[in-house]
């Protein structure tokens, strides 16, 4: 771990960390070139290939520009340890919100508010899957999106602190890192990921955000289905009634086991 006040590259200086993981790390530094705050990941490999995937990685996100999403400012290597700087994002997740405004009773967020929000990331994730080759997340959740002062969610974390880069695809630039209660089946089970993965991380994180609840996970559902039971899924209009019945239904759509059952594109969700 870098201990604060430590100067890298001679100028980013290391204030706190904000988290880490099993292969990594996250900073709040000072970027004393320009005086202004960044994060800085830190993720160590000792395996060449995987460098390398990193190395590249994070060029493919310095070229991204979108409201949604930080921009990637710098990267470099000090050894087995690669540095990725990108736009430092204050306050707190959605996760943290959602939990806050529950300890003060003030229950879930409108459905108004969190189809801003649902609307905001859709486009975003339009950007990261129209891009050649895609650009898939692999780990959307309520606690990888920020809001911003202004009322608008940034996208983080695509999974570069987590020690986990994939090898390069012809078909897509994979980020991977994933959370199973918003994870699609077929990642889970590790058959090969796509922008309809993504839909339905989307779907899950927006059914947390309305119903307050965190989905059950794909493998937990298909189970009880194997099982000649009902989808353990619960209806967020069972949970939270003040949700429209047309935008529950685009959200179940979004979450549907199989992939094909799902909605072909986050355009095609938004615009439902």
């Amino acid at each position: 771990m870098l201990a604060p006040n430590t100067l890298l590259q001679g100028r980013y200086l290391v204030m706190r960390l904000l988290g880490q993981g099993g292969m990594g790390a996250v900073y709040q530094a000072t970027d004393r070139k320009f005086g202004n705050a960044v994060a800085l990941k830190e993720t160590f490999y000792n395996d060449l290939q995987l460098r390398k995937a990193f190395s590249h990685e994070a060029r493919l996100l310095n070229r991204l520009r979108h409201a949604a999403l930080p921009v990637v400012t710098d990267y470099f290597a000090i050894g087995e340890r690669q540095f990725l700087v990108m736009q430092y994002i204050p306050g707190k997740d959605l996760e943290q919100l959602l939990a806050d405004r529950k300890a003060q009773g003030q229950g879930v967020f409108m459905a108004s508010q969190v189809m801003r929000w649902a609307d905001q990331l859709l486009d975003a994730l339009e950007y990261l899957h129209s891009q050649k080759p895609p650009i898939i997340h692999r780990d959307i959740k309520p606690q990888n999106l920020k809001l911003t002062p202004r009322g608008e969610v940034i996208l983080l974390d695509f999974g570069l602190a987590k020690g986990i880069v994939t090898h390069q695809s012809q078909v897509s630039q994979s980020i991977r890192g994933y959370t199973p209660n918003y994870a699609s089946l077929e990642q889970i089970r590790g058959t090969g990921t796509d922008s309809c993965s993504d839909i339905y991380s989307n779907g899950a994180t927006v059914y947390h955000l309305l119903s307050g609840e965190m989905p059950e996970d794909p493998l937990t559902r298909i189970g009880a289905i194997l099982m000649s039971q009902p989808d353990s899924l619960k209806s967020i209009s069972s949970i939270n009634p003040e949700v429209p019945a047309p935008v529950a239904q685009v959200i179940e759509k979004a979450m549907a086991a199989h992939p094909d059952q799902r909605y072909s594109s986050a355009a095609a969700m938004r615009q439902a």
